[in-house]
């Protein structure tokens, strides 16, 4: 078994179909084929069950296409150190953004490519718990996101501390939690995660009862939702910067505690990139900036 074999098992366990995955890696069907039959005789374990075209993995097919991708990734990752050269002026910077926005990230990005135009840049928007599943299997090395959030085994650099407003189409200086709790409210993030926690705990503690109508962590929707009178909702105060609709309005909330926490994570105690290094410092470089805001 070498680490050819294991980088057809993974596409054959992530394509489940033989022929997809030997069109992913640039190879015709029969030696693939080949080569699982052989990786399975030299194991001597079943690693897939065919139903029709479609294959699934076995109890032993999971096992290994777990270690399989974190051996193929850690030597991944030795080769890029080895192999890394010119300060990071060429390469791939991959980095996650928050559904809910990140104030000046278009502007960072903007001036790490004109310091580094070679390197090219990947940029996924997901929330920020997925966002963190994607750094510790390094689909992505960096990831901007927002607390609360479990970052067990990942380096964690805060940036700024911002309040949560309310946002409707009414023109209002503040608001309170009683009040509402008696409009239909759309909340920006979904069961489970962050935000949507962190709302929901607020008003709990208060012993109010949230009128959601709705659960939405794509911000241009909820936005245009709000903008029609679906809704108001509660999101970091940056986010309407980011967002700006001329018919709704934010307001501050009188009489809760209710912050947004975002910080920018990567991988802890593992390689970083030469470009992912080169980000982080224009970041950290640019923390008093999107402090003040």
């Amino acid at each position: 078994m070498d680490f050819k074999q294991l980088r057809y098992f993974i596409a054959i366990a992530e394509e489940k179909n033989i022929t997809a995955a030997a069109n992913r890696l640039l190879m015709s069907q029969p030696p693939l084929s080949m080569q699982l039959k052989q990786l399975e005789e030299e194991l001597g374990v079943k690693l897939v069950e065919r139903n029709g075209k479609k294959m699934e993995l076995t109890d032993k097919g999971i096992l290994l296409y777990q270690h399989a991708l974190h051996l193929v990734n850690s030597m991944e990752e030795v080769k890029n150190e080895l192999q890394e050269t010119e300060e990071g002026k060429k390469g791939t910077l991959s980095v996650g953004i928050n559904t809910l926005s990140v104030p000046g990230f278009s502007q960072l990005l903007q001036t790490f490519h004109k310091l580094y135009p070679l390197v090219t840049l990947k940029i996924v928007q997901n929330d920020s718990f997925y966002l963190s599943e994607m750094v510790k299997s390094r689909a992505i090395e960096l990831a901007f996101v927002r607390l609360p959030l479990e970052h067990r085994g990942l380096a964690y650099h805060h940036l700024i501390k911002e309040p949560f407003v309310y946002v409707s189409r009414e023109p209002r200086k503040t608001i309170t939690l009683k009040e509402i709790s008696q409009n239909p409210l759309i909340i920006p993030s979904t069961e489970g995660l962050g935000s949507y926690n962190t709302i929901h705990e607020a008003f709990s503690k208060e012993q109010f009862q949230l009128k959601s109508i709705a659960e939405c962590s794509d911000m241009n929707i909820l936005m245009e939702m709000v903008t029609a009178g679906m809704g108001a909702t509660i999101i970091p105060s940056s986010v309407m910067d980011v967002y700006k609709h001329d018919q709704i309005y934010s307001c501050t909330i009188s009489d809760a505690e209710l912050f947004s926490s975002l910080g920018i994570i990567w991988l802890e105690q593992h390689f970083v990139s030469s470009p992912a290094r080169n980000f982080l410092t224009i970041v950290k470089e640019n923390r008093g900036h999107h402090s003040g805001r």
